[in-house]
């Protein structure tokens, strides 16, 4: 197979352009291509007045060798790379039952306990897949309930103002990422391709085949739900084990009396008082698991403060957005619902940017925490809402919490409490969100009345002043970055569009430091991963580092197996 990048064709083409282009690039004739699929689709919408689609492919050609000799020269002609994903190792018993042999390999009782995930978000749910397919059965421990009852739990804030500070937008089966636009697609340095088993597992699950080849993919939260269902099933049947409302409360680390900086984890205490033996545990919270961070402090395992972000939800309509990004081509159906990132660098040093996109969508409450009020930003697949809403945060750093003991580990956590408490209070006090429209905001007026953009946040809104919702800082930021935004998207800045406050749950605001074999620098055998440990942002890249951490588990635990068997 070849991989054929960058082709161009204009977005409304007929469908034999593209098998018209391929051959061109080949030089070959129609009769030496057997075939071809789509690898990658994206849009180059920076000239409104021509929109072009671009391609990658993979063609499969009747003579390769000759072909990629005669374009050896040509960079974007090169060999299909190999995506397939392929396991580092398999348990003993596993391999035993693939051999058809008559018993596995005798284990020591330490040797044989499960590994334990805590958090059943991307990073968990992938640790655990990865882990069960290779055949150890882990035992996967979450704060919340499944995933249908959680949806339940969350409606309920949403329609009735009733919060359950267990089960909501942060805690439950698929973690805080089944609450949202479902974007599949990341930043990171991915050279394994690791994404690509992401997306594989989640159409196994029932997400669309496009996500394999669309460039910004997206699931939206009604199919999330049926596809961790599906996970969950799927790790169940290779032996994998989970269990819902179980908080884990504590840490066992044994310390080496010899030497105090030795330390190893030997299991996790759950809210029921149960005891639960280990010697892998991978720690996946989230970036809401306050009440585990201040465990963690308790138990000595090694965190640092990490920047952050916090700001509003804007909205518009979607349509401006659409008219604003794609022109004359607003509506089509290849480009869908229109998305933007912007970013404005302040005079006062902050930098403002869009934070989490979400097109055709709403925005909902978000809070895990009584008496906080947190904003954060969901669409479907469809993205057929009436309004677009995004982020619009100003970066943080560690100095920033001067206020909240900032040599404290965990005083980002207490800068986004003191926020959130803010907006609870200005909202009314009853979790309905404090807004206000931009026009008002930029004139440093209160909002006593809504314009056409009405607030999708629910249970509801309260028109206000935000000016003392935020620090002076990030207030002064938003209020410069706002009209320049408005000079990359026309109308942004309009003054209808709505404010609603407060977004703080950008990231986790800590870091639980690992070393390059993934375990924690003080505490062998605890593995931090994904999003709440500091090492994601978003589904994809939490799925990734929850295959990352899971291979290390593997490797470590059969490397543990050939020292005793030795």
């Amino acid at each position: 197979m070849l991989r054929l990048s960058e082709i161009k064709l204009p977005l409304n083409h007929a469908e034999p352009a593209l098998r018209a282009e391929v051959l061109t690039r080949l030089g070959i004739g129609d009769a030496d291509l057997i075939g071809f699929t789509i690898f990658r689709r994206a849009h180059d919408a920076r000239k409104r007045s021509a929109i072009y689609l671009i391609y990658s492919v993979d063609a499969e050609v009747r003579d390769e060798v000759a072909v990629l000799q005669r374009l050896a020269d040509k960079s974007h002609v090169i060999p299909t790379p190999d995506m397939e994903y392929k396991f580092v190792t398999h348990s003993p018993v596993d391999m035993a039952e693939r051999q058809n042999a008559k018993e596995a390999p005798r284990l020591s009782a330490r040797s044989s306990l499960r590994p334990i995930i805590v958090g059943t978000g991307p990073c968990g749910l992938f640790a655990g897949l990865i882990l069960a397919q290779m055949g150890f059965r882990p035992l996967i421990l979450e704060r919340g309930k499944a995933v249908r009852e959680r949806t339940k739990d969350t409606w309920a804030l949403w329609r009735e103002g009733k919060l359950n500070p267990e089960s909501n937008v942060q805690f439950g089966e698929g973690g805080a990422g089944t609450f949202s636009d479902g974007k599949l697609y990341s930043q990171i340095k991915d050279r394994k391709h690791y994404g690509r088993k992401v997306l594989t597992e989640l159409v196994e699950a029932g997400a669309p085949d496009e996500i394999l080849y669309v460039s910004k993919p997206h699931i939206g939260t009604f199919r999330l739900v049926g596809i961790i269902e599906k996970m969950r099933a799927s790790i169940e049947m290779l032996g994998g084990e989970i269990r819902f409302q179980s908080q884990v409360v504590d840490f066992d680390i044994e310390r080496n009396p010899a030497n105090s900086k030795q330390r190893r984890i030997r299991g996790v205490k759950i809210a029921s008082g149960e005891t639960i033996a280990s010697d892998h545990v991978v720690l996946a919270p989230g970036h809401s698991s306050r009440d585990t961070f201040e465990v963690l402090r308790e138990r000595g395992v090694y965190m640092e403060a990490k920047p952050l972000s916090i700001g509003f939800r804007i909205e518009h309509p979607q349509s401006l957005i659409d008219s604003g990004r794609f022109g004359q081509f607003a509506g089509n159906r290849i480009l869908g619902a229109a998305d933007y990132k912007l970013v404005h660098h302040c005079k006062n040093g902050r930098t403002v940017y869009s934070f989490c996109m979400c097109p055709g969508g709403t925005v909902v409450a978000a809070t895990s925490e009584e008496g906080r009020v947190v904003t954060n930003g969901m669409s479907q697949y469809s993205r057929n809402q009436r309004n677009a809403n995004a982020g619009i945060v100003v970066g943080i750093t560690p100095a920033d919490f001067s206020n909240n003991d900032a040599g404290d580990v965990l005083a980002g956590v207490a800068f986004q409490r003191q926020w959130e408490e803010r907006a609870f209070q200005l909202g009314g006090g009853n979790y309905n969100a404090p807004v206000q429209l931009v026009g008002d905001f930029l004139a440093r007026r209160p909002s006593t009345k809504l314009g056409s953009v009405i607030p999708s946040y629910t249970p509801g809104v309260k028109l206000t002043d935000l000016s003392s919702s935020l620090p002076d800082y990030a207030i002064e930021a938003i209020r410069e970055a706002l009209p320049a935004m408005g000079r990359q998207i026309p109308d942004f800045a309009m003054a209808d569009a709505t404010l609603t406050a407060v977004e703080t749950r950008t990231s986790s605001p800590i870091r639980i430091k690992r070393g390059a074999d993934y375990q924690s620098i003080n505490t062998t055998g605890l593995y931090p991963a994904g999003e709440g440990a500091g090492y994601a942002g978003g589904i994809l890249s939490a799925g990734v580092d929850g295959i990352e951490v899971a291979e290390a588990v593997a490797i470590s635990i059969m490397g543990a197996l050939g020292k005793q068997t030795a």
